[in-house]
């Protein structure tokens, strides 16, 4: 029996077993990339990458031709990612001057763009302007003043999309739901600010209003609160007036990321918020927009898969056995954040026994800094190597320097060849922006 087999549904499409039992990523022996690359290391597989781009844009335009893919950058982005998407025919929404940078050094087409954020400030605004980005996506009132001005300034018309809060739960973390009537985020469609939003925005003759956004929170397990969100969103731009060339129902596609856990297939997602677009609009006697839709977590996440050094194996008799590695909460810190759970693997030891139930622990000065919690694996040694598949996804993007630990390095995998994506972090650059006495 391949040992890989209960993780398979986990791991980048390309995992293998080598001969000595290690895990194998794109063609590469994970003990070969910790010696070239060293621990921590975020292992991304370009071969996974690629074919969920494919497996979207073919799900979406085949349920609803008139489909737009754009990836989600809050999941995680850096250049070589960026230049990736714009092969793979895919737009990217940027929440930030900092991920708009990250598109502009590489040339990414500026029409292909979404620029989101609740609070956007005026210098991102003007950033967004000058790039000349496809859509921005307004997210409240003091932003539409905003945009405006700074586009009349300009003398420019700027396409925006308005983003709304349906008041439709999607049953996630409450630190990750974002469409209920009680969030940050976009106007309300009960209460009269969406109406008013709608028409100060038809009014200004330097905003474009091309239809409407909204984003429900991640991750979304199941289809129905699409289709739910959908209906309301529809009927609300038939009473309002709110032109709808567009719509977009963002992202928060989910993925396993334990043994035993289901998610829906992109087409599974695909098909449910295409027939309820259909549905809506066919009700409210409606022309058919154009789809937008937003995966972020659902493309990179499976991707990758984070590598760890085993250091310190500590026994607390009848309690618990802690393994101690060499990352942590600094460089995922999703489990302490909101308790988010994943599966660890021994990496080097793919064919010994799983005997032993310990809990994969960081080396961060926090008690919460668990990564893992009674993981069944074989008897671990300092030295040993345990990967964590499913970490491309917001791991990578949260990270942090907390204890002045660099962050890791990142390498993109591909015919059993390794290509730095970011080098690891090193103490001088942890110094690089601080005045000395």
């Amino acid at each position: 029996m391949d040992p890989l087999e209960p993780w398979r549904p986990l791991l980048p499409d390309t995992a293998r077993t080598s001969p000595q039992g290690h895990l194998c990523i794109g063609g590469c022996d994970v003990a070969d990339l910790a010696r070239e690359f060293g621990t921590p290391l975020y292992v991304f597989d370009e071969e996974t990458l690629r074919g969920r781009c494919r497996e979207f844009l073919r799900a979406f335009r085949g349920a609803y031709p008139d489909s737009r893919v754009v990836y989600a950058c809050k999941a995680y982005i850096n250049p070589i990612l960026a230049r990736l998407f714009q092969e793979e025919g895919l737009g990217l929404d940027v929440v930030s001057g900092g991920e708009l940078a990250v598109a502009r050094a590489v040339g990414f087409p500026p029409q292909a763009i979404v620029f989101h954020g609740n609070n956007k400030s005026p210098q991102e605004v003007e950033e967004a302007l000058e790039y000349g980005v496809g859509r921005i996506v307004v997210d409240n009132a003091r932003e539409l003043a905003l945009l405006a001005e700074a586009a009349a300034r300009r003398g420019v018309v700027q396409p925006i999309l308005l983003r709304v809060t349906p008041g439709v739960d999607p049953h996630t973390h409450v630190y990750t739901t974002t469409g209920v009537v009680d969030s940050k985020f976009g106007f309300p469609l009960e209460g009269g600010q969406a109406e008013e939003a709608v028409r100060r925005a038809l009014s200004s003759p330097h905003l474009a209003l091309k239809g409407l956004h909204f984003h429900l929170g991640s991750p979304i397990f199941a289809g129905e609160p699409y289709a739910q969100a959908i209906a309301l969103v529809v009927a609300f731009a038939a009473r309002s007036g709110a032109p709808l060339e567009e719509l977009s129902p963002g992202g928060g596609f989910a993925v396993p990321y334990v043994r035993g856990q289901q998610a829906p297939s992109p087409a599974d997602y695909a098909r449910v918020i295409a027939a309820a677009l259909r549905e809506a609009c066919d009700r409210h006697g409606l022309p058919l927009p154009r789809l937008i839709v937003e995966p972020g977590r659902a493309i990179v996440g499976p991707s990758a898969v984070a590598l760890y050094r085993v250091g310190v194996v500590k026994e607390v008799p009848g309690v618990r056995t802690y393994v101690a590695v060499d990352g942590g909460m600094g460089d995922n810190i999703r489990p302490a954040l909101y308790g988010a759970r994943y599966e660890a693997i021994a990496a080097t030891k793919l064919f010994a026994a799983p005997t032993t139930t310990v809990t994969i622990a960081g080396k961060y000065c926090e008690s919460g800094d668990i990564l893992v919690r009674d993981a069944s694996l074989p008897p671990l040694e300092p030295g040993d190597l345990v990967a964590i598949p499913v970490a491309g996804a917001y791991s990578p993007s949260m990270a942090s320097t907390y204890n002045l630990n660099g962050r890791p390095a990142m390498v993109l995998v591909r015919n059993g060849a390794a290509r730095l994506m970011r080098r690891r972090e090193t103490y001088r650059d942890l110094m690089a922006l601080d005045v000395f006495p």
